[in-house]
Parts: C-alpha cells; structure tokens; sequence
C-alpha cells in the first residue's frame, strides 16, 4: 500500500463533545455565535483539546509552470510564475503581507519553474522539471513525476508539525494553472468545461472561451474520469496541484487540521480526499471563491466556507485572510464565562 492510501488521524469524540458541551454553558443562547461556535467546536475535535488554538499558523506557497500555457490560456506570461517567487521572497505579494500580519511561518517551494531561479531567502529549490508537459498533446507529467510532486507536499506538513504547526496552510502560483485545475474539476465532476471555466488571470469572455476549448480538448484526448484520481493528476494536473494533493493526505495522516484556499487549492483537496476519504475531516473550507468553478468544487465537501468577500487571488491568501476569525472562535470559546462562573442565569 502507498503511503498516501495508509488512513488518516481519527478527531476525537470525547473533546467534540466536550466543546459542544462548553459551549452550551457559556453566557449567550445557544447557537447564537453560529458558525463560530461550530468551528470552535471542530478545532477542539481535530486537535484533541480543551483549548483549541490557532496562534501557530504555517503557510506554504508551491509554484510550478505549466506546458498549456502555451495555448494561450491565461492573460499573463509564464515568466510572472518566476517573478512572483521572487516578489514572495521579498515580502511583496499578498500572501506575504498576510503571514507578517499573522505573525505566520511561510515558505515558498519551487517545484517546477521553467527557468532555474537563484537563491533566494525563504524559497526551497525542489524543481522537478522546467514545468509540466502541455496536457493537450501528452500527459502532464510522468509517473514518477508525480510520486516526486505528492511526496515534497508530504514532507512539507510533516516539517510543519514538527515545528508545532497548529494549522497548515498551502497555497499556488503558477500561470495557467487554474485551466489545469478546471479540466481537473471536470474529469472529476463529470463537467463540461463551459460549465466551471473563469477567468483565471483575468481573461475576457473571448478568452474564456477559448481556455474552455483548450480544456474540452485535452479531455477528449485523456478519456479522464473520476475512477482514477491519481491518473487525471498525472496526466492534467501541475507540480504545485500534486504538491497540495500530497500534503493535504499527510496532514489527515498525521492529525494536523488545514485550511483550504480558493478554487486551485479546492481542487486539489478533491483529488486528496479522492484518493484517501479518510482525510476528509481535516480539510476545512475557507472561502468562497468568485473563481465561477468553485462552487462546484465546494459542492462535493458538503460544507460551508468560512468567508465569502469575492477573493480570487490565490497564494493561500483566502485561507490566511480567513485565520483571524478562527482564533476569534477559540478565544470566545475558551474565555468566555459560563452562566456558573459569572452568575447568569440560564434559560429556564
């Protein structure tokens, strides 16, 4: 058996229903901090405690190219892929803003840039190749291709926990990869590409449909389907979509809770829990994407995103935006008096 097949931590009951317990003693009617009181409650299953917490935030931001840029599918050049690595590295990105303002760890892992990049501060070089192959005319990437790809996002989380990672973030750059995340979401959710295309970069109409028909053919040529997840990877996912897909599994594995971008990094939660169903539990949703294809992805988690302020950024950066209201939920779950202790009465 793979390692990404072996099961995922279990959430613990006993804290679960400690929390819900909790929460029906402090000082307000019961259910009125709504979703925040069932996020506290999700955190204290998912990390085993009493006192759920999310002070140590890691962020980590996967870039890769990719070969269908080629087909003209995305308003900027491939070479802002390379040029927004270097823009993390200096602190000037959004997702970069973010972690300061957090105060959260984030790294930045090239695996796969067309061009070799210097060394730059906070950036691991894990190249795999000078991006992947152009999924209309052959498959993205090899076999072992994606086994390298599944695996740094592994090692990624694993590093994460052992630097006390509460909650892990990830996050994408890479110019074209949403046309690779779309034909993705449509391999999987039986979708005409119409249906889910965006647009991405910032594509006018024209060229949205243009990328739909880039994506319609590649899928014509791959017969994708949901039965194999590890196969439509290979053959129309990115680096940095595998990367995810992998620390995704890892993290259900080792029981450390993450918080799932936008549309990219949704579809790669899909393909995770595709492979492993296990890990479900430990992939919460962040936001609501205005990337026109996320609904659909989200569909298939059953589960409402913590925000929704018409983001389409990427990097990880609707995540991290989302951080602050779930230390919000732990604070209030956990300093909040209960009707005992502050002399409230009850309802009767």
């Amino acid at each position: 058996m793979s390692w990404y097949h072996e099961p995922a931590a279990v959430p613990s009951n006993d804290h679960r229903q400690n929390a819900e317990q909790r929460q029906s003693q402090l000082t307000k009617p019961a259910g009125s901090l709504g979703q925040l009181e069932s996020l506290a409650i999700t955190l204290a299953s998912l990390q085993a405690s009493d006192q759920p917490q999310c002070d140590n935030v890691s962020i980590t931001v996967f870039a890769a190219d990719h070969g269908v840029a080629a087909e003209g599918v995305s308003a900027f050049p491939q070479e802002v892929t390379a040029q927004m690595v270097q823009n993390f590295s200096a602190g000037g990105a959004a997702i970069s803003v973010l972690a300061k303002s957090l105060g959260a760890q984030l790294g930045v892992i090239n695996v796969g840039t067309v061009s070799e990049l210097p060394d730059m501060e906070g950036v691991s070089d894990q190249r795999i190749a000078a991006g992947t192959a152009n999924f209309t005319k052959k498959a993205a990437m090899s076999s072992d291709q994606l086994q390298q790809a599944l695996h740094i996002g592994q090692k990624t989380v694993l590093k994460a926990k052992e630097n006390g990672a509460q909650l892990w973030i990830g996050g994408e750059m890479g110019i074209a990869n949403t046309t690779s995340a779309t034909a993705l979401a449509c391999a999987y959710l039986k979708k005409h590409a119409a249906e889910i295309v965006g647009p991405g970069t910032g594509l006018d109409n024209a060229g949205q449909i243009h990328k739909s028909s880039v994506i319609h053919r590649a899928l014509d040529v791959f017969n994708a389907t949901s039965q194999q997840p590890l196969k439509n990877l290979q053959y129309l996912g990115g680096f940095e979509i595998a990367a995810l897909t992998g620390a995704y599994i890892a993290a259900g594995q080792i029981g450390l809770p993450v918080l799932v971008d936008g549309f990219i990094c949704s579809v790669a939660a899909l393909y995770a829990a595709a492979i492993n169903p296990s890990i479900k539990p430990w992939l919460l949703l962040s936001h609501q994407s205005a990337e026109p294809g996320h609904s659909s992805v989200l569909a298939a988690f059953e589960q409402q995103p913590i925000i929704d302020l018409g983001l389409r950024l990427g990097e990880g950066s609707g995540a991290a935006t989302a951080v602050p209201l779930l230390r919000l939920a732990c604070d209030l779950h956990n300093q909040m008096a209960t009707f005992e202790s502050a002399g409230v009465d009850n309802k009767s």
